[in-house]
């Protein structure tokens, strides 16, 4: 088996535009967090092109501004609004932004994730690292979701999505800051959605595994030749792979789904 190059493929989300229903999403207003770069920004031109209205959401704000101009060019409907998930005040005003700018909301993703503690053994973690980590990944979800709770349940078909990640399930070594902060995403995934299906609200997660992205640039050439070598289906895992599961999370064609976990990693992890 050839190594991988570990070289991320626009042309493949390119071409999966190509392919997704320019209705399946039509009218539906969804926030998606972390939507200046990789999967974030993947979600949003896929949402985009499905007749979604995408509240694009990020902290690099100049990078944010940017690519809402270009899918604007394209004609989509598309805003970008500023956040920083470790302060609530500033989640708060995202949420009502978000609400304000589209007359309402249908969908959340939240996908904006750090990771800080790469590479380091458990034993030295620093609590700053396991607390900044915590703050983002696991009190920002919670929080979005639950600023947006009143918009989604009033809208009759609200949809949450979280991204988990496939190294809670197989308990990837050296990054336990993120792999418990992802871990509690999915826990959290399933007792909101015994809270909130009866406002009509789905929650799902969606597990990506090892996604040649900008955040994922830091992480060595063997973790993703032991990923390549360990799925069913043998290549490198791109942002477009992930983008289908969180259409139909998103969709009708989930409406009788939730507290799920789907993971999306060529097989990697099969759960």
């Amino acid at each position: 088996m050839s190594e991988i190059t570990a070289v991320a493929d626009p042309e493949s989300l390119q071409l999966l535009l190509t392919e997704v229903p320019p209705q399946m999403l039509a009218g539906r207003r969804v926030l998606v967090t972390g939507a200046a770069r990789g999967l974030g920004l993947a979600f949003a031109k896929c949402i985009a092109q499905a007749g979604g209205i995408v509240l694009m959401a990020d902290i690099l704000v100049d990078q944010l501004q940017t690519e809402v101009g270009v899918l604007r060019a394209a004609g989509h409907q598309v805003h970008a609004i500023p956040v920083d998930l470790s302060d609530p005040a500033s989640i708060s005003a995202c949420a009502e932004a978000a609400v304000a700018l589209a007359g309402g909301l249908d969908g959340l993703v939240n996908n904006a994730a750090i990771t800080n503690s790469g590479g380091r053994d458990a034993h030295e973690l620093e609590i700053q690292t396991w607390d900044r980590v915590m703050s983002v990944n696991v009190r920002g979800t919670w929080l979005m979701s639950q600023a947006c709770h009143s918009a989604l349940a009033a809208s009759g078909r609200g949809a949450i999505v979280n991204l988990a990640s496939d190294t809670a399930l197989w308990g990837a070594p050296n990054l336990l800051a993120y792999v418990a902060s992802k871990g509690a995403v999915i826990s959290m995934t399933r007792s909101l959605s015994r809270e909130w299906g009866a406002n009509g609200i789905t929650v799902n997660a969606v597990a990506p595994g090892l996604t040649l992205v900008e955040a994922t640039e830091y992480v060595p050439m063997a973790r993703h030749q032991k990923y390549l070598e360990g799925r069913s289906i043998p290549r490198e895992q791109q942002a477009a792979d992930v983008c289908g599961a969180v259409l139909y999370a998103l969709s009708g064609l989930s409406r009788f789904v939730t507290g799920q976990l789907l993971a999306v990693n060529g097989g990697y992890v099969m759960h």
